[in-house]
């Protein structure tokens, strides 16, 4: 690249997205046996990153949900308490939630999907039926509003 001048200018480091950045934190942070400062987080993302931007990576996760934190002395400590799965699940969550016509927005996305994905979501919403509620295995697949059952999906509303 050059620049105005003809001469060779360098270029800029290209910048990661915010989701990129979420993700390689709450990877490092899954990587914690304990709750850890924003110091060690900093440390083990390679150190390319100013220490307020770690922190703000990591309140904005906690504002989604994805980190917990607590009052270590003036500071906090950190620990994960989604992957980057659930992180993702937080921001179709996020944007179900936007939506006024859940039923809508649900019934277009299914259809969008593959026959592979689909699949998957069936053998999910089987295994979220069969298991007792609040067994913690599998997660909290919410209200299924009027469908009321997994047989919700089925090959009717393709």
């Amino acid at each position: 690249m050059t620049d105005r001048s003809g001469n060779e200018a360098e270029s800029s480091p290209r910048r990661r997205g915010q989701g990129k950045l979420e993700a390689h934190v709450l990877s490092v942070l899954k990587g914690a046996v304990e709750p850890v400062p924003v110091a060690w987080v900093q440390e083990r993302l390679g150190g390319d990153l100013a220490y307020t931007t770690v922190i703000t990576i990591l309140t904005r996760l906690h504002g989604k949900g994805a980190v917990a934190r607590e009052r270590s002395g003036r500071s906090f400590v950190w620990t994960a308490v989604a992957d980057e799965a659930g992180l993702a699940a937080l921001r179709m969550r996020k944007v179900l939630d936007a939506e006024a016509d859940r039923h809508a927005v649900l019934a277009s996305f299914v259809t969008a999907l593959s026959p592979h994905d689909e699949l998957l979501l069936r053998e999910l919403l089987s295994a979220e039926a069969i298991e007792p509620a609040g067994s913690g295995e599998s997660g909290d697949l919410g209200d299924l509003g009027d469908r009321g059952d997994a047989e919700g999906f089925a090959e009717g509303d393709r």
